[in-house]
């Protein structure tokens, strides 16, 4: 038996050095669709100093340039933002894009930036369900009475609802048992992080079939992806290099990136690939840091026809 495997590709997103290239931009999205890949990715980073661009507006941006690319975020941190302006900017991306959208949500690790958004992080992971909650029925429901512990409203409408019916798949970052909990019983899908390794997505996977199985979920419906950062070049230490700086100026961790990347020849990037796959991975986020057109080609000639 064959496991069938769908292709996504990271939209640039991130410049080092700068400035930002709008163009690469669109020569990736372009291309890619070409190629045939399935989907495309957005993370998020609003404060950070190497120059990232805001998620959801380069996501339009991107259902501007394609027609048949599904188009995820691979996570918004939705416990910062307000889940009323959430819901209609995501409904109006879903149109805009003609029913295209995964919306991938998740907590994050970072609990020092709260105070910038003028929130707390305590309680936060009863205020990303809670948002995750209101969002779902100000998507599916004419009128919204609400009583919650962060938000209240009464009788309120949001047009339009998202083309999607019931509303766009929702997948969930996480790491911890309590929020792999929350992806089995509230999500469409899970999207490992590109900054796990893959003996630490291996188990999260596996303590996810059981949760789902515990909610009574099939897990087959259930989508299982990994953001898998990728360097192909036959000179390993260069790879390793460039992989190291993208991750000292993204996460302050260029120690990381030898613990969670794929790099080398195409034969070993094929190898490590395909360990994600055995453990359960369905869609491989494929996110190069760097020469991002030369990478596309090269996922497309040399990775996915042996994959």
């Amino acid at each position: 038996m064959t496991t069938r495997v769908e292709l996504g590709i990271a939209i640039p997103q991130t410049f080092l050095p700068g400035p930002v290239r709008p163009q690469v931009i669109r020569d990736v999205l372009t291309r890619a669709e070409q190629l045939g890949f399935k989907s495309a990715w957005v993370a998020e980073q609003v404060l950070g100093s190497i120059p990232s661009l805001e998620p959801i507006e380069l996501l339009t941006y991107a259902a501007a340039i394609t027609e048949r690319m599904r188009l995820g975020s691979a996570v918004l941190l939705a416990a910062l933002r307000s889940p009323v302006h959430l819901a209609k900017s995501l409904a109006t991306l879903d149109h805009l894009s003609r029913g295209r959208l995964i919306v991938g949500v998740g907590l994050g690790a970072n609990t020092r930036i709260y105070p910038a958004y003028g929130i707390s992080a305590e309680h936060r992971a009863a205020r990303f369900t809670e948002a995750i909650r209101l969002i779902q029925r100000l998507w599916t429901e004419p009128r919204v009475t609400f009583d919650g512990q962060f938000w209240k409203l009464e009788n309120a409408s949001m047009e339009p609802k998202p083309v999607q019916k019931p509303h766009p798949p929702i997948w969930f970052g996480a790491h911890e048992p309590a929020a792999l909990r929350r992806a089995a019983e509230m999500g469409s899908g899970f999207m490992g992080a590109g900054s796990a390794s893959t003996a630490q997505f291996l188990a999260e996977v596996r303590t996810l079939g059981a949760l789902l199985e515990n909610a009574g979920r099939d897990p087959a419906t259930f989508g299982i992806g990994k953001r898998v950062y990728i360097a192909i070049d036959r000179d390993r230490t260069r790879a390793a290099q460039r992989l190291a700086d993208w991750f000292g100026a993204f996460y302050g961790k260029p120690d990381l990136a030898a613990k969670v990347s794929v790099w080398g020849t195409p034969e070993e990037c094929l190898d490590g690939l395909a360990e994600i796959v055995a453990g359960g991975a369905r869609t491989l986020l494929l996110n190069p840091v760097f020469d991002e057109l030369e990478h596309l080609e090269r996922f497309a000639s040399e990775i996915s026809p042996k994959l």
